[in-house]
């Protein structure tokens, strides 16, 4: 796995959104983010939601957050937008300092093992901070994605990074 610090720039998403929590999602009856990818993808919505940037990638924005990893969040499946829509929720991703986690493998595995790389990164480095502000996912090929984790501005980091 690839582990990069990135400045994004704002910018918007628009489509399926979900409000969960991380505890909810451990158990098959409660999860509500793997049937709205789902429905995302049955539907076809990556070519029918209004307003699409023609260069979009498929993305799964992490919002709204509560407090932090424990309490709820919105979960938005969904693509680049110049401007919302009547049909779906429109979600601002911040811009500001990312963490980007690049892998490649098996769909949906390769994004649940990413998470679990994301957690113990931050549990293993409690100097970085994550920000609970937007992170998201960007699903760049059929076997490719990155997830980027929003965090606190550090002078210790950047250095590093160099």
């Amino acid at each position: 796995m690839d582990v990069k610090l990135r400045e994004v720039q704002p910018f918007s998403v628009s489509g399926l959104q979900v409000r969960t929590c991380n505890a909810d999602e451990q158990q098959a009856d409660s999860a509500r983010i793997g049937p709205m990818w789902e429905r995302f993808f049955v539907e076809g919505l990556f070519d029918s939601i209004g307003h699409r940037q023609s260069d979009s990638f498929i993305y799964g924005v992490y919002s709204n957050y509560e407090s932090d990893a424990s309490g709820h969040f919105d979960v938005t499946a969904g693509v680049a937008v110049g401007e919302g829509n009547a049909d779906y929720p429109l979600v601002q991703v911040q811009g500001g300092e990312y963490l980007a986690f690049s892998a490649k493998g098996p769909m949906p595995d390769v994004v649940i093992q990413t998470w679990g790389l994301v957690w113990a990164y931050f549990e293993d480095n409690p100097q970085v901070r994550r920000r609970f502000a937007t992170d998201f996912e960007v699903y760049t090929g059929p076997e490719s994605v990155s997830l980027y984790i929003g965090i606190q501005a550090s002078d210790e980091l950047s250095r590093s990074s160099n």
